[in-house]
């Protein structure tokens, strides 16, 4: 079997000689045509979101892909930097490392979500992801209960990390990045043949920083061994694991009062504290993490192809949680401090028949699945102690934050029993795309899921055999075929939602109430189009999401009901691709607007906490000269903009608004072919700003990275 590898400026020149070559080379022969452009940024084919092949213009659902072109040409050494290239997500929480859900939150269409499907598999990590295996980022829009189930993934939409594969030829790079608050990172990526079906690859990053504030640091190694075999020509295996140990002091979390009223108007103390972190670099959080997936892809014949996974992951949590907590007179914030011990636990499989057929000469791509999830969460916490008061006015921290002094405050703690959560989901979907015409298609898909155990480990009863059915129906008409299409989607979710006991009306007797799953339904209608020779890529959509089966308090018992009801409704334009050649363009505008429709009184007719901005925008073009005396000279530049927050929004206690800002960023470099040397100049008008879930976190400042690459 044959592989060609081309470079873009040549793909039309190397059709030519194919075509000629018709009496010694036949089409059959050629498995595999990869088009070698050092910067492109336009994902056509995106396998994971759909698991069918399905090209963009021709799938009903919206997404957006962020390609490892992209970490390179912004010198990316963080996860949170690489999606702010996703139309309409934005971060709320920093990771906090604590065990269960340490992962940074981020919020898209209105609900907040973390990223924890890697390969499309689930993949739990409780500290920041690491870039360095990333070969592909999947930002799926709306509820996608239907393929990836409902524990995995938010109402808003869900992030899948493609990792890097092993290739049949040797190569690499290795590169070196320092810059502002003490950074270094190292990162290596080798891949080698051992033998003609076997090819090995290996991604690794050591990762070094401190704050930007007065105190804080992060350190971390990651290593991602990965290997492909070709069995036989219809057989292949993949394997890809990775380990990572991260070491972070991270600042306290900064909470307003969720009970009483607001006692700040402004943000004028929290940005005259901006630099203040109130940690020490003793108050760590250790998170150690592994994960392994392996695949096996059997072609069962030219129509119908095998795709079976195994998952296993697990990540710790060890060490110091802290958050400050408003004391509601304006000015000061107390500690809290818990000493973390905590495991997340993953296994999973799963098994994909998927099928490209005609039945009446009409075009079918169908697949079908099992999948099988069990989780489990094992929390060895201490209880929560107070270390000190913090007082913004005055800027003075009376906790002695120290490792012994944190020690003897939980030391003196009553000890609290484990506390665990033990899940297992069984699913069988389908999704089918019809061809009725060459330019008419429809989807059709359905997901049934059951569910037993607890769904957090603060749940006091199990789940026993609870069922959900979850459809999702797409329709695409492509007026100008491969060119412009219209579509439109229904898709659901839902969330499982813990039992609980209530006192009988008139006696002293409880019951235990199992509520219904909670259930999100979204209709959406857009276009898309392919402009330019198919070099520009535009999508857009108008989307409505309603949550119902939410829970509601029940005045006058110690119980709820259920009832609430969240309305989402939103617009996104992204735009992706290579207008003229040389020049990489990735763009998106989102405006959401969300609204506890009815449910608790606290926030009935507000806008969500969880919802974030209402306005996002992001932009980054980014030109590589392509000839002449200045050809491989590269120069980029890009901004974020995000609309006010309102970080607390509840009647009674008030409003709390985070401002407006735009963040913009520029890089200059110079990338031929075996090297690369790369300025990045981050935050450039050094501005001040902030994100927040009902907390106030201030964010990174002006900072200066230098890259140096070598390739191969």
């Amino acid at each position: 079997m044959k592989k060609i590898v081309v470079p873009i400026a040549l793909l039309m020149t190397a059709a030519n000689v194919l075509a000629q070559k018709t009496d010694t080379l036949k089409a059959e022969d050629i498995t595999e045509v990869i088009i070698n452009q050092t910067k492109k940024y336009k994902n056509e084919n995106a396998f994971a979101v759909s698991k069918l092949p399905l090209k963009d213009i021709e799938n009903p659902q919206v997404y957006n892909s962020i390609p490892k072109a992209i970490l390179k040409d912004q010198v990316s050494t963080n996860f949170k930097s690489v999606l702010t290239n996703a139309t309409g997500i934005t971060r709320l929480w920093e990771s906090t490392s604590r065990g269960g859900d340490g992962a940074e939150y981020y919020t898209m269409r209105g609900f907040s979500t973390q990223s924890r499907l890697v390969n499309g598999m689930a993949s739990f990590n409780n500290g920041g992801l690491d870039p360095a295996n990333i070969e592909n980022i999947d930002v799926i829009k709306g509820p996608a209960g239907t393929l990836y189930g409902g524990s995995l993934v938010s109402y808003g939409g869900l992030v899948n990390i493609q990792t890097k594969k092993p290739y049949d030829h040797f190569g690499g790079e290795v590169n070196y990045i320092t810059g502002t608050n003490d950074l270094h990172r190292f990162t290596l990526d080798v891949n080698a043949p051992a033998s003609a079906q076997l090819s090995l690859r290996l991604n690794t990053a050591l990762h070094s920083e401190n704050s930007f504030q007065d105190r804080g640091s992060n350190l971390s190694f990651f290593l991602a061994p990965s290997l492909k075999y070709a069995a036989t020509d219809r057989l292949t295996f993949l394997v890809n694991t990775e380990f990572k140990n991260n070491e972070a002091a991270n600042a306290p979390m900064i909470f307003l009062s969720r009970y009483l009223p607001l006692s700040f108007n402004s943000m004028d103390l929290f940005e005259e504290n901006y630099k203040k972190s109130y940690t020490s670099s003793e108050l760590t959080t250790t998170n150690p993490s592994f994960s392994i997936q392996t695949q096996m892809i059997y072609k069962l014949s030219p129509q119908w192809t095998s795709q079976t996974q195994v998952s296993t992951s697990s990540s710790k949590a060890m060490g110091y949680y802290q958050y400050l907590w408003d004391d509601s007179n304006g000015d000061s914030f107390t500690r809290f401090l818990s000493k973390s011990n905590s495991k997340t636990l993953a296994s999973g499989i799963q098994q994909n028949f998927i099928g490209d057929f005609k039945i009446a000469n009409m075009r079918n791509r169908l697949v079908v699945g099992l999948d099988y999830l069990t989780t489990k969460v094992i929390a060895n916490d201490t209880g929560w102690t107070t270390l000190g008061v913090v007082s913004l006015v005055n800027q003075t921290d009376t906790g002695i934050l120290t490792k012994s002094a944190a020690d003897l405050a939980v030391g003196a703690l009553i000890a609290v029993p484990q506390a665990s959560a033990e899940t297992n989901i069984k699913s069988a979907y389908f999704s089918n795309v019809l061809n009725i015409l060459p330019e008419l298609s429809a989807m059709v898909s359905l997901r049934v899921d059951n569910f037993s155990g607890k769904p957090n480990q603060w749940a006091e009863e199990e789940i026993e055999n609870q069922t959900s059915l979850s459809p999702k129906l797409g329709l695409v008409y492509q007026p100008i075929l491969n060119r412009l299409s219209v579509f439109a989607n229904y898709m659901n979710g839902f969330q499982y939602l813990s039992p609980s006991k209530v006192t009988v009306p008139g006696s002293s007797e409880t019951k235990l109430i199992i509520y219904d799953p909670e259930r999100a339904n979204q209709w959406e209608v857009g276009a898309k189009a392919n402009l330019i020779a198919n070099k520009l890529s535009l999508t857009a959509s108008y989307y409505d999401i309603a949550v119902t089966n939410k829970i509601v308090s029940n005045p006058g018992t110690d119980g709820a009901l259920q009832g609430g009801k969240v309305l989402s409704k939103g617009f996104e334009f992204s735009a992706v691709g290579t207008p003229v050649e040389g020049l990489n363009v990735i763009a998106g505008f989102s405006r959401n607007e969300s609204e506890l429709v009815s449910g608790d009184v606290t926030y009935n007719g507000l806008r969500p906490e969880e919802a974030g901005p209402e306005t996002l925008v992001n932009f980054w073009a980014n030109y590589k000269v392509q000839q002449g005396m200045l050809k491989d000279l590269t120069a980029g530049f890009g901004l974020n903009y995000a609309s006010e927050h309102k970080t607390l929004n509840r009647h009674i206690i008030g409003t709390f608004t985070l401002p407006s800002y735009t963040v913009m960023n520029a890089m200059v470099g110079y990338f031929p072919a075996k090297y690369s040397i790369a300025l990045k100049l981050d935050n450039l008008a050094n501005k001040k700003y902030f994100s927040g879930w009902s907390t106030v976190t201030p964010q990174k400042l002006r900072t200066l990275s230098l890259s140096l690459g070598f390739n191969f």
